[in-house]
């Protein structure tokens, strides 16, 4: 069980880029989810999950993740990137960098984002893109998400700025651009985006599409993570054997018994059978019958 890091080229979806793997790996019947969508004109850091680490998929997409960002002043686009049709031009000519990073204060910390119209978040069972592509916009509520970090890199006056951007799950680039340009009363869109973290993945260890096919070719292994490495941003509580054997046939067991009563810290915590050379046994959450509620479990052998 393990996780490849892909280096996404910009061109194909992240589905495709799943499918794309599965044909190097010459298992076309192999299971390949990933681990957090990039648009299509987005690159970098894609986390593949192979086999038996699909399961951990749900609990990737908490993660924070880090992104450069180019964002493209005094042009507004209707899908708020350079994907989309122009909506709108206005002069930037006075744009500086001192302006640039005075109002980047304005987006730091914790904000309310409304996401784009062009996502793929749900109203009424169908998704924004779709009342978009329609020509028509429904309310979404904001939501608040978290801004660790947004840093201007580099100005190219009088119109381009990449950025450097730590944020939480569930934050839209393209609309941080928008609201940034909004902001700044010229308008803009994001005109290129590379995620170079997701949670433990980095772009320092990732491999393209055309690395991973040579080492395949090679017989060399593919540099991956454990899903115990992928899960680190979870507690971890170690079991005994005769716990760990419960936990795997799926019975029932106590809160207060689990773990020698350690308190769970979060909504999930990983399970290990031990110390020394741990295996993961499960991902579990309290139930509200006081035992040990299964959120996944794993095969050990």
């Amino acid at each position: 069980m393990s996780i490849l890091v892909i280096d996404k080229p910009s061109g194909p979806s992240s589905f495709a880029v799943c499918k794309r793997v599965r044909a190097i790996l010459g298992e076309p019947r192999q299971k390949v989810g990933h681990g957090g969508t990039l648009d299509p004109f987005a690159s970098g850091v894609l986390p593949i999950c192979l086999g038996e680490a699909t399961k951990v998929l749900p609990f990737l997409l908490d993660a924070d993740k880090r992104y450069e960002a180019t964002v493209r002043f005094g042009v507004e686009t209707d899908t708020l990137d350079c994907t989309g049709q122009v909506v709108a031009e206005h002069p930037c000519g006075a744009l500086a960098a001192e302006t640039i990073e005075s109002a980047l204060v304005h987006f730091r910390g914790e904000i309310a984002q409304v996401p784009p119209m062009f996502s793929a978040l749900k109203r009424g069972g169908r998704p924004l893109y779709a009342y978009a592509r329609a020509g028509q916009v429904v309310d979404r509520p904001a939501r608040k998400v978290s801004i660790h970090e947004l840093s201007l890199v580099e100005f190219s006056a009088p119109e381009r700025a990449r950025l450097r951007v730590h944020c939480s799950k569930g934050t839209y680039i393209r609309q941080l651009a928008a609201d940034l340009g909004r902001h700044l009363g010229v308008g803009a869109h994001l005109l290129e985006l590379r995620r170079t973290a997701s949670g433990p993945f980095e772009v320092g260890k990732s491999v393209t599409l055309e690395e991973l096919r040579a080492r395949v070719a090679d017989g060399r292994p593919p540099p991956a993570l454990s899903l115990l490495e992928a899960l680190a941003h979870l507690p971890t509580v170690a079991v005994d054997e005769e716990q760990a054997l419960v936990l795997e046939r799926g019975q029932r067991m106590a809160w207060s018994a689990f773990g020698q009563g350690r308190g769970l810290v979060g909504p999930a915590c990983a399970v290990v059978d031990g110390p020394a050379g741990p295996a993961l046994v499960a991902i579990v959450t309290r139930g509200d019958d006081g035992n040990v509620r299964i959120l996944r479990g794993f095969r050990r052998k």
